[in-house]
């Protein structure tokens, strides 16, 4: 009587190339990215963002040319931000902000034409962009940094709207030299609350965004008074909001 043998098949595990390693790691820095980074979005929805990297890095600058590290920063609810600044930031620095998806195609379009031919260089930044930039990232130019900007700019337009996204924007970015957030400046240049700015203030704020450590709301030089003209010649234009 013949036997019959069985041949257990041995699963055969091919060993982890080198590369595969780096795949399989690249992987998982990719998928744990995107789970924190929209953890971190989700939460400044509902959360005051308590710091940005830009104030790190200013008082790391200052404590290393041994200056006063200084940080004025007061969170307000958007109900306590004045509209005429709400609208003279529009103004000055995105008329578009209630109509576009957190991009101005239009308006990039032209800075990198312009940027191609000398000119002194621009971003076409959104309030969108600027919001995005402030909160999460670094200061510079890179196209890593722009990859990252435009990443989290998607998401904060998806997730938190326009109406946080201008609450966020007017209590994070720098307003004058160690001050950051609406209320914060309304004290430093005007000596007053954010809720309640005249037009001409509210656009002498705006005005000095491009640079708050150079440019002053108060006692002016005459290109930020033009400044402030124009964009009080704007916000006549610019309606209710409504987010």
């Amino acid at each position: 009587m013949a036997t019959k043998k069985t041949t257990k098949s041995k699963s055969k595990t091919q060993p982890v190339t080198f590369m595969g390693k780096v795949k399989r790691f690249i992987w998982k820095c990719f998928l744990w990215f995107n789970l924190i980074s929209i953890a971190m979005v989700v939460l400044f929805k509902f959360v005051p963002v308590p710091f940005t990297p830009l104030m790190l890095i200013r008082a790391i600058e200052n404590k290393a040319e041994g200056k006063e590290m200084k940080c004025a920063h007061d969170w307000v609810p958007i109900e306590d931000l004045s509209m005429n600044l709400q609208k003279a930031v529009i103004s000055s620095e995105d008329g578009l902000f209630l109509r576009h998806n957190g991009f101005d195609f239009t308006a990039m379009n032209k800075a990198f034409k312009g940027n191609l031919k000398g000119k002194k260089l621009k971003g076409g930044s959104t309030i969108s962009q600027q919001t995005a930039k402030n909160v999460f990232l670094w200061q510079g130019r890179s196209y890593v940094r722009k990859v990252l900007e435009a990443y989290y700019t998607v998401l904060i337009e998806l997730i938190w709207g326009k109406k946080r996204i201008m609450e966020v924007y007017l209590n994070s970015i720098e307003m004058g030299d160690g001050v950051y957030g609406a209320e914060a400046a309304c004290q430093y240049w005007f000596h007053k609350s954010a809720k309640s700015l005249t037009k001409y203030e509210a656009a002498s704020i705006a005005a000095i965004l491009p640079n708050p450590r150079k440019y002053k709301a108060v006692g002016s030089s005459s290109y930020v008074e033009r400044r402030k003209n124009k964009t009080i010649r704007v916000m006549r234009h610019v309606g209710q909001l409504e987010y």
